[in-house]
């Protein structure tokens, strides 16, 4: 691994896209930064410009329909020339820091998918409802016997990948299912997935 871009995607986040791109840079682990505005119909653009006009190393893409993630995902790959990629989404629940240890186990292993996983080691985690985690352990457990697998956390949105399968992969869910397709896409690409213990607070009802 030689460095990293960190893709934004947002939908009429207003109330914390600033604070959200505040902790990417502060967290100084993106070379580059994409922030993808998925038609958003609120004050969401103006706030990514402004708060992002001085700076170089970042590029805003604006779709001109609202296509979910995927498509905004899709939209960033032509101005990716890093070596690997992340998500970080705009609503407050990730935190980049933790992105510090997963660059570090991508420097040893450049051709594998570091997934950030809620659900091991003893890091703090709020607001992980009973409804979702079981959810998820789920989805995780299937995932995991369909594939010949191991995964933890299949629905996680911290996944640091090589640029070399997110350029080549063309990703077709809109939604939540887009968690699933990138992992079930990258086993084809590679067998190798390492699961790092990450931080989480979601969002309340």
């Amino acid at each position: 691994m030689k460095n990293l871009t960190v893709i934004i995607p947002f939908y009429n986040e207003e109330k914390f896209l600033e604070a959200s791109i505040n902790r990417v840079l502060k967290s100084q682990v993106a070379d580059l930064l994409i922030l993808v505005d998925d038609c958003s119909t609120d004050n969401s653009l103006n706030i990514a410009i402004e708060k992002t006009k001085n700076l170089k190393s970042v590029s805003i893409i604006k779709s001109h329909m609202n296509q979910g993630k995927g498509n905004a995902l899709n939209l960033a790959k032509k101005y990716i020339k890093t070596t690997h990629v992340i998500i970080h989404d705009a609503d407050l629940e990730y935190f980049p820091d933790d992105i510090v240890k997963m660059i570090e186990k991508a420097k040893l292993s450049p051709n594998s998918l570091i997934l950030g996983s809620r659900f091991i080691g003893v890091l703090k985690r709020d607001n992980i409802y009973k409804r979702t985690y079981f959810a998820n352990k789920i989805m995780s457990l299937f995932f995991s016997i369909l594939h010949l697998y191991r995964v933890s956390d299949i629905a996680t949105c911290y996944k640091l990948m090589p640029v070399s399968f997110f350029k080549k992969t063309d990703l077709k869910e809109k939604g939540f299912a887009i968690e699933v397709e990138l992992v079930a896409k990258f086993l084809k690409f590679n067998r190798s997935i390492i699961e790092i213990p990450i931080r989480y607070a979601g969002r309340s009802y």
